[in-house]
């Protein structure tokens, strides 16, 4: 097919991340200060909602092992349809443990719009070259529903209506990329050979799968906690800007990282985007000023889709090794590190009242993946 399709997929494909993502899963991160605010949540709460989203990330990547990629296209409007269900139905006024469950709910259509999005494009629609806008959706979906949230406040909205607003952005989002997918069907992309064969070097699968675990771990108290700590340390600074920086960081990186991987190869791509990206999760520790929290937010949001980046193609590669689905299995240990870092996260602030020792914890399970990695 032409250049022209490819780049409809690529992009049809990435809008499915932006709601499953972007929309579903990280503008939680956002929104719940609102909800502090009004007293819908608590802090302890708010913790127990994201672990929730997480445990049904982890859930989903469970599920979406069984997936092949001949029915990832439905299994992407799926993903879509549940999302936006999810965001409308936390609009209503509910106890907290249902706002947990339905977050809990969101997690699992969010590892599956990750896992079939991934599949679609780069087997079922062999367009491994559309990788990085595939992934730059979890940024753009980030910055969007960010922005989305500072105009909803402006305009004095609760954080009900700006559930709302998301549900009903995704579902217009969701419609438009959602004739691309469906008419594919099982057919697949005619790329050029040059275009569908890699010349990267195949890694180890059980070292990449435990460097991807503590990658999840490492970036996720950063991307549940930044408008918390930007709030508590700078309350004149809105704090969804800074996640709106997390977000437009994410989305361009993609092709940074894809030209590293291609240049440098897996082995010193991903740790080069795991050196800095340690960096930047330990910055508000070292440096606990705005520049420091926009520093922070531009390194984490600029790596830790670059790691998906380099990562899940890399592991498409090695399942021809390992004879699994190994996209599943890189997202479920995923999922796990972030299941473990909110919970960890929460502990120890409730000793020192403070996310710098969680903060340093991630640091390190960073800088651990990046010795994993030597092993690859």
């Amino acid at each position: 097919m032409s250049a022209s399709s490819r780049l409809r997929a690529a992009i049809a494909a990435a809008a499915i991340l932006a709601i499953g993502m972007g929309f579903g899963r990280f503008a939680f991160t956002a929104i719940y200060p609102h909800m502090l605010a009004e007293g819908v949540l608590k802090l302890n709460d708010a913790s127990l909602a994201a672990s929730a989203n997480y445990a049904g990330y982890l859930l989903g990547a469970i599920l979406a092992m069984r997936a092949r990629a001949h029915s990832a296209h439905r299994l992407c409007l799926w993903s879509v349809a549940g999302t936006a269900l999810c965001l409308g139905v936390l609009a209503l006024t509910m106890p907290v443990w249902l706002i947990v469950a339905v977050r809990g709910v969101a997690g699992v259509f969010s590892a599956l719009a990750m896992v079939a999005a991934s599949l679609w494009l780069l087997q079922q629609r062999r367009h491994a070259r559309g990788a990085p806008l595939l992934y730059a959706g979890v940024g753009v979906g980030i910055a969007v529903s960010a922005e989305l949230l500072v105009l909803a406040a402006q305009l004095g909205w609760h954080s009900a209506g700006m559930w709302l607003l998301l549900a009903g952005v995704s579902v217009l989002a969701g419609l438009a990329a959602a004739p691309a997918i469906a008419a594919s069907g099982q057919a697949t992309l005619a790329v050029p050979p040059q275009a569908a064969a890699s010349t990267l070097a195949p890694v180890a699968p059980v070292p990449l799968v435990l460097l991807y675990g503590l990658a999840g771990f490492g970036y996720i108290v950063t991307a549940t906690y930044l408008p918390v700590l930007v709030g508590t340390a700078l309350p004149g600074l809105n704090a969804a800007h800074v996640w709106a920086v997390f977000g437009l960081g994410a989305a361009p990186s993609c092709f940074l990282w894809h030209r590293l991987h291609e240049r440098l190869g897996t082995r010193q791509a991903l740790r080069l985007n795991l050196l800095l990206q340690a960096l930047g999760v330990a910055l508000p520790v070292l440096a606990p000023s705005a520049i420091g929290y926009l520093l922070s937010a531009i390194l984490v949001g600029g790596t830790f889709v670059g790691t998906v980046t380099i990562a899940m193609p890399a592991a498409q590669r090695a399942a021809v090794k390992a004879g699994a689905n190994m996209m599943a299995i890189m997202t479920l240990v995923y999922g796990v590190g972030q299941i473990i870092g909110p919970v960890l996260a929460g502990s120890l602030y409730a000793q020192s009242h403070s996310f710098n020792n969680a903060l340093l914890a991630a640091a390190g399970a960073l800088l651990l993946a990046l010795v994993v990695s030597l092993r690859l």
